[in-house]
């Protein structure tokens, strides 16, 4: 066999192949045997005709059809191999000439892996925000504790901000009450805003067994972005009673006998947060440079199906979950059609340059992920899926998912060793050093990766197709 490669542009090639017709034969061995075992021919035993008969009979042109049609996949792989190819998809492929005992001659037309160069990382600068944690952060979050503890008690008198009341509800669009338009016992706390826009005017100065009504436009359901007339009725008026922050309330809310202590382990467990999220929009930070830094050309059919698959995903799934169509959804964003499509493809090309950049570094590098890394991913990803760790293990080997997760674990430990490079300072021009908090960093550039490529798996998706 021979073959040559055509670069038709930095994405896609064009092979040629050739074949001696004597590479053929196991597929006309095969094919003839295929034939013998649908066929009856009188005069002989199923599955025993001659070659000779069976061409005289059905013809030597249905027996080249199928030897092909059973060659084709295994020359062109071996195609590929030759050229040292990275496809993505299926081929195109035409037999330009078929010779019977002479030659087959075809093209494949197929999209590839760009060729990426990987600049020098090692001088990109990022900033993230200061690690503070200030006292008014410390009693805020304080509060917040001391609100949980909060107890409740039945008032006769009117609703006022802080009070919660239990209250029924009956959302009507043009006069109609909608299919999901009734709630019922619904517990609000005044002022919270967790409800309806307009509520906490409409419930303030209620009592028990009153109701009013007011509009408001509704955000989720059969009638989101719609303007809806609610009717709220008030079955309950309660008071809130927030306990005294003294060493009893540490006692009750946490491990520590001293609020001063509390105070101080809030303090604490602040400052984690904010280093987490220093080392976090510093992987995103360093992936947007290192984007910004590398060229990256996108084959035009991979970022149609992604594009495609993003919309089909959001529609079919996300907004059907939530009762609502794609024009609701367009209506609640303030966006035409045609921003939303723009959106989705700049969304589609990031997740793609990302995996390919960090594909490229995984190679360049010779990462690999070892057995204990793959199982804290997996430990990771089946925690924010809400499966147990052995109900997302067989999932994903049952899915054949198991390559995608050693890919995220290689892109993550590429994206921490570009990070390691890069130099990251606070918005007081401190150097970050993110190995003090950071000791997941692999795994935590795992999650930053993916949350930049979302779907991009699709070029490896695609690579496994062909």
């Amino acid at each position: 066999m021979k073959s040559a490669v055509e670069n038709l542009n930095p994405t896609r090639v064009r092979l040629t192949v050739e074949v001696p017709f004597e590479e053929l034969k196991p597929s006309l061995d095969a094919a003839y045997k295929k034939i013998n075992q649908q066929i009856q021919v009188p005069g002989f035993r199923k599955g025993k005709v001659p070659a000779r008969v069976i061409d005289q009979r059905f013809g030597r042109g249905a027996v080249l059809e199928e030897a092909v049609n059973d060659a084709l996949p295994k020359l062109y792989q071996s195609a590929v191999e030759e050229g040292e190819l990275n496809p993505l998809g299926q081929p195109e492929v035409d037999i330009t000439e078929l010779k019977d005992n002479e030659l087959l001659a075809f093209t494949a037309e197929v999209d590839v892996r760009p060729e990426i160069e990987i600049p020098d990382y090692s001088g990109i600068e990022v900033t993230v925000d200061a690690a503070e944690v200030t006292d008014e952060d410390v009693e805020k979050a304080v509060e917040q504790l001391r609100e949980r503890f909060a107890t409740t008690t039945a008032v006769e008198r009117a609703a006022a901000e802080g009070d919660v009341v239990k209250v029924d509800l009956e959302a009507k669009v043009d006069g109609e009450v909608l299919p999901d338009g009734v709630a019922k016992g619904v517990d609000y706390t005044i002022g919270s805003g967790e409800l309806l826009e307009g509520i906490d005017g409409a419930v303030t100065g209620l009592s028990a067994g009153e109701s009013a009504t007011f509009t408001s436009e509704l955000k989720g359901g059969s009638a989101a972005g719609k303007e809806a007339e609610v009717t709220v009725a008030v079955t309950t008026v309660s008071s809130r009673e927030l306990p005294e922050l003294d060493d009893d309330f540490a006692q009750l809310a946490s491990e520590f006998d001293t609020i001063a202590e509390l105070r101080e382990d809030s303090r604490k467990r602040l400052a984690q947060g904010r280093k987490y999220e220093q080392a976090t929009k510093a992987q995103e930070q360093v992936l947007e440079k290192l984007i910004e830094l590398t060229e990256v050309p996108i084959p035009e059919k991979l970022l149609e199906d992604e594009v495609n698959t993003r919309k089909h995903n959001l529609i079919n799934h996300q907004l059907a979950q939530m009762g609502m169509d794609l024009a609701a959804y367009l209506k609640m964003q303030d966006k035409s059609e045609e921003d939303f499509d723009a959106e989705l493809k700049e969304q589609a090309e990031k997740g793609i340059r990302t995996q390919f950049i960090l594909d490229e570094l995984v190679a360049k590098e010779k990462l690999n992920v070892n057995q204990e890394e793959l199982t804290e991913h997996l430990m990771r990803r089946a925690q924010s899926s809400g499966m147990s760790p052995d109900q997302f293990a067989q999932a994903v080997v049952e899915g054949g998912q198991v390559p995608m997760l050693v890919g995220e674990v290689a892109r993550g430990k590429a994206l921490a060793l570009v990070v390691e490079s890069a130099t990251v300072k606070d918005t007081n021009g401190d150097v970050v050093d993110l190995d003090d908090e950071d000791e997941d960093g692999a795994d935590e550039a795992a999650e930053a990766a993916e949350n930049a490529a979302e779907s991009g798996e699709k070029a490896d998706d695609k690579k496994s197709e062909a």
